[in-house]
This record gives structure tokens, sequence and C-alpha cells, in this order.
């Protein structure tokens, strides 16, 4: 039975780095537009993906899964992913046209899960190599399980490893040595995932990113006054399809988005999904999703032609 014609459906899931793989390799066979680069690989040698879609100049990134335990990020951007397929593919779905034109306006960058080691040892509770799984286990605190992991396996929070103030959030952090959550690293990008998020950037030169995380409902659009003027549009933009509260800075150095910003002065987003405790449970997801749609597209929109007042 041939079932080019029928629309891609994706089932959230508890999402390891063999479910993305698997989910990639399916989405690749059903729509051949999309283009997937290895941008790196993980401590543990499992490679981080980039996927692209569109052949526009306007160039966006999004990504998922920084921290561990905050996997469900990877799932509402496979899921997003997986609508624009669809909607592209298909003449018959509502949008199929408009996002023609976006995808020749825009070429998209994914990298859903930045930290497939981490976001392993969260769902597995297990990882590949027994020198790791003593190591992890010793730094652990006692606790029974990794639920509240949010490195990479050495014990490295990956966004606090970027040249933006490192030295400042390093001074502060009451973790002084390697710890499941808050050790930004004995120097800036000394991890092999962050190196290959810095070096996508670089090679890429975005437009605009978004970079997803958990939890609290908000997001943070702006770096040491050092964002253009158009991020406050996006963000006034953002703030008025979506239940997220805009917040301009928070007291925070060494993110991905603050190096972002603080290197190529153009918008940068951290998006803060739903409200509760991380990991956020599965049964979360739809209302994390529907909530967070209208930001990823939008991010597709170009607004520089535009005001604060035009979209009040």
């Amino acid at each position: 039975m041939n079932n080019s014609n029928r629309p891609y459906v994706f089932y959230p899931r508890r999402y390891d780095f063999n479910e993305l793989t698997n989910d990639i390799s399916l989405l690749v066979e059903k729509f051949p537009f999309l283009r997937v680069n290895t941008i790196g690989y993980s401590v543990l040698n499992k490679p981080i993906y980039e996927i692209e879609i569109g052949k526009g100049p306007r160039k966006i990134h999004w990504n998922g899964s920084f921290h561990a335990n905050e996997w469900i990020t990877t799932c509402v951007i496979l899921k997003m992913v997986v609508w624009l397929c669809n909607t592209v593919a298909m003449e018959d779905l509502p949008f199929h046209q408009e996002l023609l034109t976006l995808f020749n306006q825009n070429t998209l960058s994914v990298v859903p899960m930045v930290n497939p080691d981490g976001v392993n040892l969260v769902l597995n509770e297990v990882v590949d190599y027994k020198e790791f799984m003593d190591f992890v286990n010793q730094i652990n605190n006692g606790n029974d399980g990794f639920t509240g992991w949010k490195a990479n396996i050495r014990g490295v929070d990956l966004n606090n490893q970027f040249p933006a103030n490192w030295e400042v959030e390093k001074e502060r952090k009451k973790q002084k040595t390697y710890a499941p959550r808050d050790y930004p690293g004995d120097a800036p990008l000394t991890e092999p995932e962050a190196i290959a998020m810095s070096n996508l950037a670089i090679e890429k030169q975005f437009d605009l990113l978004l970079a997803l995380h958990t939890q609290g409902k908000e997001f943070y659009w702006g770096y040491g006054q050092l964002e253009p003027a158009i991020s406050e549009v996006y963000a006034n933009y953002f703030a008025s399809v979506s239940p997220y509260k805009s917040v301009k800075t928070i007291d925070s150095h060494a993110g991905y988005k603050d190096w972002y910003i603080q290197e190529f002065r153009k918008p940068g987003f951290t998006l803060e999904l739903g409200k509760g405790i991380n990991p956020l449970p599965l049964s979360m997801f739809e209302s994390i999703f529907s909530e967070t749609f209208p930001i990823l597209l939008g991010s597709l929109f170009n607004l520089e032609n535009y005001t604060n007042q035009t979209l009040k």
C-alpha cells in the first residue's frame, strides 16, 4: 500500500536518542526535501544531528535538549518538524502554499537533541560504558535515579559553556566540580556538544535563534543591551500569540542565547516551555506544544518591516 500521500504522525513518548534516530530515518525517507547533517559528536560518540528545511536566504535556528531532563523539548521540536513537512508536502492541507512561500524565504536549521548522552541517562538510567556509569553514579549525590540530571555525561552543564561572561558564571556557581547540574566546566567550550553548537552558529550565521528549555512559561530575549531593536518586535509578537511572558533579561550568563546575541547582535530567545518540575510529564505535552507552536511558526515570519506599534 502506498502511504506517500498520508500524513506522517508523530507520537510523543519517552524520547531518547534511539527514538530520535529512528524518526529522522523515517522522515528523510518520506520527505526527501529534508537535509540531515551531523554537526559533531557527543562525549560518548553519538552524532548530534541537524535537520534543515527550506532554501531561502533568511536562516532560522531551533534547538532542544541542551539539558538532559528537559528532553520533552525534543518532542516539541520533532512534532513541529513533522507538521511543517506534512504541510509542505501535501497540497490539500491548510497553509500548504503559505509554507511553500516561507521556505523559499527561509532556511530552517533544527538541532533537536544537543545532549544525547544526558537524555539517554535520564530516560534509561544507564550508559554504554562502565567507566561513565561508575562516574555518573559517583557524582549523582546519592540520588535514586537521574531525573534531576541536566548536564552532559561528564557532569558539565552545556548551557553554561559559552564565552559570554563565562568567568562571572563560573565564580558564582555553587558547583565547583563535575555535577548533575550547574557546573560550567573548567573553561568555556570544553565539551564537544557545546563546541559543535558554537561552530554551527559561526558557520551558518543565523538571523534568529530559539533555544527550547523547560520550565516557566516565559522567554528571555535580551543580553547586555547587545540585542538589536528587532528583538523587541519579535518579543512583543511572541507574547501576543502565546501565553508565555516576555522577559528581557535575567541575571545569567554563559548560555547559548547569551553568546549568540553577544557575538552576532541578532535576535535570540530562550524559551522556558511549560510550568512545573523538570522533567515535565508527557501528560503536559499537548498543552506545551499548543502554547509553543505559534512562537515556532512566528520565527519564520520576517518582521523587519514591522514596528512595535504595528504589532499592538
